[in-house]
């Protein structure tokens, strides 16, 4: 079972395609945003991914007005409107992302986003958790783009997945293992979940998205089988915003990208034969 994201075939016994989850952390910066792009781009990443958010559809009027101090202002409706990027920001990402030879695409978090996100044509689209509950209507609109869908499941049952798995077409559907917290600690993983899911859903490909901290368990993730990883991505932990802590640095990106190749390339076929220097070592080792 695979799905085709451009040109790239994405499933099992395919190499793992890798997301950097930009998200909000560009802080509303255009250029700043272009900078993670060009640091996924650097670290062999096959896309970035963004969020896109309706703040009046997402928002009640009493959170946005809730007191919030921020670089950005004195609410959380100040902080989420600097964080929204509009068409014009959208049309520079896509230019630079054309430019670059990088995919990208947003989590759309309600009905206007999607059909904004959807003039740019992205190649996947990607629900995030909070949406995947109760929300027949946005997953229904999601279907009928006929886009390679990513699927968060944080904070979902198997009965909330099982619901949304029934809207999807299975083989144009990636489940995507999740854990909603930022940063999650290593006993919240849950990393034999990737294999639940795959026995559960067989003609469904399986993915995970990390918000934990480091390296090692998202490499983890692909050696259970999980054939998409998504990470948060930052230049710099200690910037302001709500998910730097769950995101990795340049350096922490290069790393996760290498040692997934690093499976890969070591992981074989499974079958066993003798190699020629296998048996030119054998020949020197044996007893006459």
């Amino acid at each position: 079972m695979s799905i085709n994201i451009e040109k790239h075939k994405v499933g099992s016994q395919q190499p793992c395609f890798i997301v950097a989850e930009i998200g909000i952390n560009h802080n509303g910066d255009v250029e700043l945003a272009k900078k993670l792009v060009k640091v996924a781009h650097e670290s062999g990443c096959n896309a970035v991914k963004f969020q896109k958010r309706t703040i009046e559809l997402c928002y009640t009027e009493a959170e946005l007005s809730t007191p919030r101090e921020t670089p950005f202002g004195t609410t959380n409706g100040d902080l989420k409107r600097k964080l929204e990027f509009g068409k014009k920001e959208y049309d520079e990402i896509d230019a630079y992302c054309r430019e670059l030879g990088i995919l990208w695409t947003a989590s759309c978090w309600d009905e206007p986003s999607l059909e904004f996100i959807m003039k740019y044509d992205p190649p996947f689209l990607k629900i995030p958790s909070a949406r995947v509950r109760d929300e027949d209507k946005l997953l229904k609109l999601h279907r009928q783009t006929g886009k390679p869908i990513m699927m968060a499941t944080g904070a979902c049952t198997l009965d909330h997945i099982d619901h949304a798995v029934s809207v999807f077409d299975p083989g144009n559907l990636i489940i995507m293992h999740c854990v909603l917290n930022y940063p999650a600690s290593d006993e919240e993983l849950n990393l034999k979940m990737i294999q639940t899911l795959q026995d559960r859903y067989p003609g469904v490909s399986i993915g995970y998205s990390g918000h934990e901290k480091g390296v090692d368990t998202t490499v983890d993730a692909v050696v259970l089988g999980a054939c998409i990883v998504e990470r948060h991505i930052t230049l710099d932990r200690t910037m302001f915003g709500s998910d730097q802590s769950a995101s990795l640095e340049p350096h922490g990106l290069e790393m996760l990208v290498r040692n997934i190749r690093k499976w890969e390339t070591a992981s074989g076929s499974g079958s066993k034969s003798v190699s020629p220097a296998e048996e030119k070592n054998f020949q020197k080792l044996r007893r006459k």
